[in-house]
């Protein structure tokens, strides 16, 4: 489970035609498609995640994850010789926002280890609701009294999928580790919006996962453990779907506020629930598919009624129409 148009000509990037010459509300519905694509890349790099995590700790995964990601996109960048937009401004916001996703992966990989990748979802689905509030004082943006009960509505559906008063309840120590990884998302989604006032998306892409690989890198050393052959095909997966889904979130929130499209990341439970079947034969619980159903309900509604005020103008700090 990461966001201004920048002042780089958006034709050097991997935006084609230039976001200006759309209009507010084409923005915002091209917002909600990167969205939709990012998350079912992500759902298939967080499946490598579960997998890895059970051979290496959690800070050697965040390390190989990026830089698996970030070969793909070098190679990108190289073929089409792109290297002037990687130019960065604001450096103490690109460092800020790689010290928080070093901790949200971290603690992300700790807790799909610990937990299915359904619990993890249905944990980490509250930064949605976090972004949507945080983007009211930090960005100024407009949420309706409907949407703010929709969005409340949809995460007593979480803790319907959570079910924590049955006899077995999720493990602490991995719910909180989602809880912060929550927390840590929320606020780099809204760095990104920031950031996109002076980089590329290329830029905020490639910094942040240099950042983030080689800070859990380091930090990683004293437990790392050595590669063996038969784990690069699962490396290299995670890197290319990582790196497609990294640069489709980034997109997302350059196009649209995010209160518009952070309610898409709710459709993520439903690869959680097809992933877990297929790859560990875990099957949802009653309560698990009554949750997700209230979850997405209010997911598509919270759509629906960003839609119906899609004619609003943006506020200023949005991404220019």
């Amino acid at each position: 489970m990461d966001y201004n148009a920048g002042q780089e000509p958006m034709s050097t990037s991997f935006i084609s035609p230039s976001a200006a010459a759309h209009s507010p509300a084409r923005e915002r519905f091209r917002g909600i498609a990167s969205m939709i694509a990012a998350v079912f890349t992500f759902s298939i790099m967080d499946a490598t995640l579960k997998l890895l995590s059970s051979h290496y700790g959690p800070l050697q995964v965040s390390c190989m994850r990026c830089l698996s990601s970030l070969v793909w996109l070098v190679l990108v960048i190289g073929y089409r010789r792109s290297w002037p937009v990687l130019r960065a401004t604001q450096p103490l916001l690109h460092l800020g926002r790689g010290a928080l996703g070093i901790f949200m992966l971290g603690a992300f990989v700790y807790a799909v280890n610990k937990m299915t990748l359904a619990q993890t979802y249905s944990l980490f689905l509250a930064a949605p609701l976090l972004m949507t509030a945080l983007s009211v004082p930090l960005h100024g943006e407009r949420v309706t009294g409907r949407r703010w009960a929709a969005i409340c509505i949809g995460l007593c559906g979480v803790l319907v999928i959570l079910h924590p008063w049955s006899k077995g309840p999720v493990p602490l120590a991995a719910a909180l580790a989602a809880a912060g990884a929550a927390i840590c998302y929320s606020l780099s989604a809204l760095t990104v919006r920031s950031l996109g006032r002076g980089n590329s998306v290329l830029s905020t892409v490639f910094w942040n996962l240099s950042l983030v690989g080689i800070g859990a890198g380091m930090l990683s050393i004293g437990t790392w453990r050595a590669i063996p052959r038969a784990d690069w095909p699962w490396l290299a997966c995670t890197g290319l779907a990582g790196a497609l889904g990294q640069f489709w979130i980034t997109d997302a929130f350059r196009r649209a506020p995010p209160s518009v499209v952070a309610p898409v990341e709710y459709t993520s439970i439903l690869w959680a629930f097809a992933i877990d079947w297929i790859f560990w034969s875990a099957t949802p619980s009653s309560s698990l598919l009554l949750g997700a159903a209230i979850v997405i309900a209010t997911g598509i509604y919270v759509i629906w009624d960003a839609r119906r005020s899609v004619d609003l103008p943006m506020h200023p700090a949005s991404p220019p129409p």
